[in-house]
């Protein structure tokens, strides 16, 4: 095998600000530790945290990368001295804490997991970030069941598509929110039972009607602002609202009283800064439940686009249009 290079292309954060802050640059190409895998990265997805860093909003977490990229796809060509469980040659997607948008990426083998069979390197770049988040959210925090309803808020973004298509393998019955038509159509061949277009409905209405009053089980929610008090009417007595992420806003009003009387839970959480351990454990999770039905053909994730590494700015500018309907990808040339 040929010798590592000593620098790489990566994507830089030249100052925080639009899309165009986003351009290639030359960086040494970094070195495992014990436990770790060096990656050759042949695809990486881009997620909305990668637009906040770019905004100065989510500064990476301590000893991370300042590079964006959170998920990747490719070849180990280098292992730490004590990692166990791969070898140079693998074929692996992983979660990472930064590093994705380069040539070459660091991550933790315990955060690593096969690349399912038949998946191309850009579909299998689009599952850690996205599913581990679903996972943990929808069926660990959110403790989702067969035969209940759940509200996934931003139906069609890469989240969105991915909690439908687990919702629907897991039993539940399925409602999205989504900002069109052909967003809303998008979801229900995705399997969603019930698409909410929020710019023409009031889904707090549309959920009631649908469900005789009684409310959802479950709300993932990415949205906060407005909508957790709107979660709080939808939800069913002793409904569980997880929340992901604040488009609209990390400050709220609320009424509490539909908390206490409803006993409802409102919880969350982010990924991005958990310790590897936890990664580890939502890892190993996917591994045995989801990666059979990967396997299987009965999951795929949905790819909106694909952009080459030296066009990330394009990705994140299709991005905040919010035209897309799941994952936007990068690929990183041979």
């Amino acid at each position: 095998m040929a010798p590592l290079p000593d620098r790489m292309t990566a994507i830089g954060i030249k100052t925080p600000g639009g899309p165009e802050a986003l351009a290639p640059e030359e960086r040494p190409v970094p070195r495992p530790g014990p436990t770790e895998l060096l990656v050759r990265v042949k695809a990486a997805g881009v997620n909305r945290p990668d637009v906040m860093q770019r905004k100065g909003h989510y500064p990476p977490p301590p000893g991370a990368p300042d590079i964006p990229g959170l998920e990747i796809a490719g070849d180990v060509v280098a292992a730490g001295g004590n990692v166990k469980r791969w070898k140079v040659g693998d074929k692996v997607c992983a979660l990472v804490a930064g590093g994705g948008y380069a040539e070459y990426c660091v991550t933790d083998e315990s955060n690593a997991l096969s690349i399912p069979q038949a998946f191309s390197y850009v579909e299998a770049a689009a599952l850690p970030e996205t599913f581990m988040t679903v996972w943990h959210n929808v069926f660990e925090r959110g403790a989702l069941k067969s035969g209940e309803t759940i509200l996934i808020h931003g139906g069609s973004s890469g989240i969105g598509t991915t909690a439908i298509m687990l919702a629907k393998q897991f039993g539940a019955t399925v409602f999205i929110t989504a900002g069109s038509a052909d967003k809303c159509e998008a979801c229900k061949k995705l399997g969603a039972d019930v698409a909410i277009d929020y710019n023409k409905e009031d889904f707090v209405a549309v959920v009631k009607e649908a469900t005789a009053k009684k409310g959802v089980d479950l709300i993932l929610d990415m949205i906060g602002g407005d909508y957790v008090d709107r979660n709080f009417d939808a939800a069913a007595v002793e409904g569980r609202i997880v929340q992901i992420a604040t488009q609209k806003g990390t400050k709220v009003t609320v009424d509490l009283r539909r908390l206490m009387l409803k006993r409802l839970t409102h919880t969350g959480s982010t990924l991005r800064a958990r310790p590897v351990a936890d990664k580890a454990a939502i890892a190993g999770a996917l591994q045995a439940k989801v990666w059979p039905l990967l396997e299987a053909g009965k999951v795929r994730p949905v790819i909106d686009s694909t952009f080459s590494l030296a066009k990330a700015s394009d990705a994140h500018a299709r991005m905040e249009t919010s035209l897309h309907i799941g994952k936007i990808m990068l690929e990183v040339a041979a």
